[in-house]
This record gives C-alpha cells, structure tokens and sequence, in this order.
C-alpha cells in the first residue's frame, strides 16, 4: 500500500465519498467470495453437474484471484490506482451479467473467471486509494472502516444468497452485483482523485506463470479428489504445475526488486512463517466455507437460506472482536495471538468430527463454528500486523498483497481438494465431512505451531 500523500496534503478534497466508493468496490469481491457457497446445490441441480464442476464453480473465480493480485495493485501503480479499480468494477459487472444469464456450465465458469480477474484490479487499488488519499490516525480509521465493511459485506452474503436462491433463483446473487458496481463507479468518477506513481514495467511474465502453475496445479488436485481414475493425468498436471512454479522463481529471482514478489522478502523468518500459517489456516477455513453449507442443504435437508443463516455468526464474532484483538495484540504482541487463536481454530474443527446437522443447529452444528469464529477473531487482526513488522517498510505494501494472495491460494487449494467429500452420496457425505474437519484441525494447529516457532516475542521485537 502507498504511503503517499495527494494534492491536498493528505486530506481528500471529499473524504467520506472516497471510503464510500472504496466499500461499496471491495464489497462486492467480499460478497461474491461467500454467496456462492450456498447456491452450489443449486447449480448442480440445474446443470446436473459433477462434484468437479462445483469445485470449478469456486476455483474459476479464485484462481484469477490469487495469481493475479498483485499484478492489479500493480497496475494501479503504473496506470493510476482510480483507472484501475473502475475498470476492475465495470469487468466485475459484465461479468457478473454474463453469470447471471449463463445458459451452460462452461459460460458459468467463463464468467467466474472474467469475475476473479476484475477483483484482483478492484480489490488492492481499493485500499491503496485510501492509503494515498488519508494519512496518520485517519489513515488507520478509514481502513479499519474499510475492513468492518467487507466483514459486513462477507457476513450479509451466505444469507441473502440464501434467500435469492430460494425465492427467485441461483442466478439472482450475481444479479445483485450490478447495482453495487453502479454505484460505485459513480461514485468514483464524481468523487475520487486519481493517484499514480507510474513505476517499473508490469510484471506479466511473472503473472502468467503465477496463473498457469496454480491453473495446473489446481486442475490436477481437482480430478484426484473427485475420484476419477487418471493417474497419468493428475501426474502430469501435478508435474507440470510444479514446473511452472519453478519458472516463476527463476522470473522472480532475475526481476529482483522489479518482481511482483520479490524474493528479499522470504529473507525474514516471520514472513516466511506468517506465509506458511496463512496458508494452512485460510485453507482449513475456505474448505469449511464450501463444505458446511453444502451438507446442511444435502445431507442436511437445509433450505439455501437456512444454510446462509448457519454461518451468520462467524462473522458476528469475528466483526466484534478483531478490533479487540487489534489492540491486544498492540499490548503483547502478535506471537501469542496467532498462536492461540489457530489452536482455538483447531479445537473447533476438532469439534465438527461430530458434527450431526440432524440433531438442530444449536446442538449439532453451532459449537465448532462458534469455536472456529472465536479463534479466527484472535488470529486475523494480528496477522495483519504481524506480516507489515516481519519484512522491510519498502516491501510492505508487496507483503500485505502477498499475503492476501497466499490466503486465497490456501482457499483454492482446499477447494480443489473438496471434491473428495463433495463427491459422496448423501448417506456417505456426513462421514467424509468428518474426515475433512479432522483434516481442518491438524493444518489450524499446525499454523499455530508455526506462529510459535517463528514469530519473536514482545521483548524480542523490541530490541529489533
């Protein structure tokens, strides 16, 4: 993120518009990254899909995501940061129209696709605008501001997709992103002054072989999880991604500082920890977000909306707590928070091994998520803390993306790997949810092992 001032000395000439229009952009990545979630029975119906095309239906839009973020704030730099988020917006917008009325499941994910691209420009510029646009103490409010409204925006999605789903059809949650996108691409181009550095040359090399390794990787993690037999397939695909990946270092490496992920960076023990914490973590959480609400509706016998409502208090706890968590961890530091907090994490995934959707919310389902949420609540304001200290000022901007990246690529990854519960039956579906939760708890206590490892205590970054 810019540190940057603006023309007018750090004071945006129309502050509050300038928020509005950063929210109302992030909002709609934040919703679309969790209404989906509960429309996926939906779409199978329809489509009369496999458990691979309902994999596909997340990870189409992750994948863009993931390897391109960085890529978009990047953009923003060279081309100005304002350009950028609109043009991310107005692609979200066409694509989520051509979602909405997708007459097969390859248009669907084609949209998906168009749709992960335009919030990896919207999302990193939305927050870059604000960093260039306040400074000092309004700096810090107005991205906390920002933050507590993709939590809101998170938390409103699974049940208001719920209810589209049930009242008008799964088509309609992407229907919804179009007056968003109006609103704020109005609201930008009345109100938000344009900021640009115009630095080096894009790294395109890097992104394109960013988005084909984890493309191969993904694809090949997707057809071993849905039970098809083509083990020269998943060995070729697997190999190849691998490949690629090594390309991708060897680019990165020769660009240098010029890398969207420069390398100096994993010069720092913390960072190279916090990478591998968010990684597990962001991934036990992102295939419980795909996993729970699709066995409530099928192996559950919940309606989309009910299915929507049993996540609301996820994000109720993490709304009113991180900010909590904020200023404890600026008391203690941040190694014992996100080493607990993912322990916590864990025991509540421990507790979804029996999870039993049969025996009502309250009872069968709520104690591990609530568990989960008050872990994650311990865990997420101090892991962005924590990345911005672990590594030079000059690369914090780069650190925080590549993190918001990395949590990303842990959800797609665990997305891939879903269809080996997505794939049972509904007799067998509970069963295999358990073994996936069992797998959920050892990466969050392993994350938390790491943070322990790795993260130096208070006395210690002090004296740093």
């Amino acid at each position: 993120m810019s540190s940057s001032g603006n023309d007018s000395g750090g004071k945006p000439r129309h502050p509050g518009w300038t928020l509005t229009a950063t929210m109302l952009a992030s909002s709609l990545a934040f919703i679309d990254g969790s209404v989906t979630n509960v429309a996926l029975a939906a779409i199978k119906q329809t489509f009369n899909g496999s458990s691979a095309d309902l994999q596909w239906t997340i990870n189409a839009y992750l994948l863009p995501l993931s390897a391109l973020l960085l890529l978009g704030g990047a953009a923003g730099d060279h081309f100005g940061r304002r350009r950028i988020m609109i043009a991310g917006i107005t692609l979200f917008a066409i694509a989520s129209i051509l979602c909405a009325v997708a007459p097969d499941l390859p248009v669907l994910l084609g949209g998906r696709a168009i749709q992960g691209i335009g919030a990896a420009m919207l999302m990193p510029n939305s927050l870059a605008i604000l960093g260039n646009a306040f400074s000092g103490e309004a700096r810090g409010r107005a991205i906390g501001t920002w933050a507590a409204a993709g939590a809101i925006a998170a938390a409103i999605g699974p049940p208001l997709g719920g209810w589209l789903v049930d009242a008008v059809g799964w088509w309609s949650i992407f229907a919804i992103n179009l007056p968003v996108s109006a609103a704020a691409i109005i609201v930008a181009l009345r109100f938000v002054e344009e900021s640009a550095e115009g630095k080096q040359p894009l790294d395109w090399a890097g992104a394109a072989l960013a988005t084909l390794a984890l493309g191969a990787l993904t694809w090949a993690l997707t057809l071993w999880s849905s039970g098809h037999d083509v083990f020269n397939l998943v060995a070729a695909g697997t190999g190849g991604g691998l490949l690629l990946l090594v390309g991708f270092l060897l680019v990165e490496h020769r660009r240098g500082s010029g890398a969207m992920m420069p390398l100096a960076m994993f010069g720092s023990k913390p960072f190279l920890g916090l990478t591998l914490l968010t990684f597990l973590l962001y991934g036990a959480l992102g295939g419980m977000f795909v996993l729970l609400p699709y066995l409530l509706i099928v192996g559950g016998g919940y309606t989309p909306l009910q299915a929507g409502f049993s996540l609301l208090p996820f994000s109720i706890v993490i709304g009113t707590m991180s900010r909590l968590m904020g200023r404890l961890t600026e008391r203690v530091g941040p190694r014992w928070p996100l080493t607990l907090g993912p322990i916590v994490t864990a025991i509540g995934f421990a507790l979804m091994i029996r999870l039993d959707p049969h025996l009502g919310y309250w009872r069968g389902v709520a104690p591990g998520m609530v568990l989960v949420a008050f872990g994650m609540a311990g865990a997420v304001a101090p892991l962005t803390a924590a990345v911005l200290a672990s590594v030079d000022e000059r690369h914090t901007g780069t650190a925080s993306g590549f993190n918001s990246a990395i949590s990303r690529t842990g959800g797609l990854i665990a997305t891939a790997l879903s269809g080996a519960v997505i794939a049972n039956q509904a007799a067998d579906l509970l069963a295999a949810f358990h073994g996936a939760a069992a797998v959920g708890a050892g990466a969050a206590f392993i994350s938390g092992l790491v943070a322990f490892l790795t993260l130096p205590g208070r006395n210690d970054a002090d004296k740093r």
